[in-house]
């Protein structure tokens, strides 16, 4: 169900979003962000859905608000890698760009903020500081798929799992906090897209992750749920 966001003065919905103080919509003014939430919806899909297709047409953008989105690029013969993931606050949508080059499925329940490509348009030519935070978010993306880069052509296997849990304990446990000495989350990807996001095969994958659980650096139970009770030990394992 969507819903509208309209008020006066900063929208209440708004001004409680982790989106509105993390996100691209920090960088507005109160009155700008009035005019976006005119034509935004708040709204959620169920994992599995396509939130942007590989060569569509952009009509849109969001604000994940919660939930992973999985990125990825599709081959000729129709093979796909993932090539990334998105978190709250994350910006969903390439600026600049008038067709999308990668696929965006929610890998979870995805809550979203969604506006017209065009009312971001109008802003960023009034508000330089929002143009500034997309840029900001892009070098991130940038500096982060070096990384990545680094983990899937460097690290061992046992590291890469570390690596992987160790990333989505900083983005998507909410009681993690700023000390991160500890977290709990639902892996956001079944055995199958962590071996195609890692270069792994799932055995490989499977054999990690117990040995991990294992020598008691994580836990986890019903196969999905993982808590990591000091991420200090994960981080090592991560080679981090």
């Amino acid at each position: 169900m969507r819903q509208d966001i309209h008020n006066s003065s900063v929208p209440v919905l708004c001004a409680s979003c982790e989106a509105r103080h993390r996100g691209i919509c920090g960088a507005l003014e109160p009155d700008q962000l009035v005019a976006l939430a005119k034509s935004s919806a708040k709204h959620k899909v169920g994992g599995g859905t396509e939130l942007v297709g590989d060569a569509e047409e952009i009509e849109t953008y969001s604000n994940v608000l919660s939930g992973v989105v999985k990125l990825t690029k599709s081959l000729p013969d129709g093979r796909q890698q993932i090539v990334g993931l998105q978190f709250a606050p994350d910006f969903l949508g390439r600026p600049f760009k008038a067709e999308s080059e990668i696929n965006a499925e929610a890998a979870t329940d995805v809550g979203l903020c969604s506006f017209p490509k065009a009312a971001i348009d109008r802003l960023m030519k009034a508000a330089p500081a929002l143009e500034h935070r997309l840029y900001q978010q892009t070098l991130r993306e940038l500096d982060e798929a070096r990384a990545w880069m680094v983990t899937l052509g460097r690290k061992t296997a046992s590291e890469k799992i570390a690596s992987f849990l160790l990333m989505i304990a900083r983005n998507i446990d909410p009681t993690a906090g700023s000390d991160m000495r500890s977290a709990a989350f639902d892996l956001p990807l079944t055995r199958a897209d962590i071996a195609d996001f890692l270069g792994l095969t799932i055995e490989t994958v499977s054999r990690q992750i117990t040995k991990l659980r294992a020598d008691g650096v994580i836990h986890v139970e019903n196969n999905r749920r993982v808590t990591v009770p000091d991420l200090s030990r994960l981080e090592a394992r991560a080679a981090d």
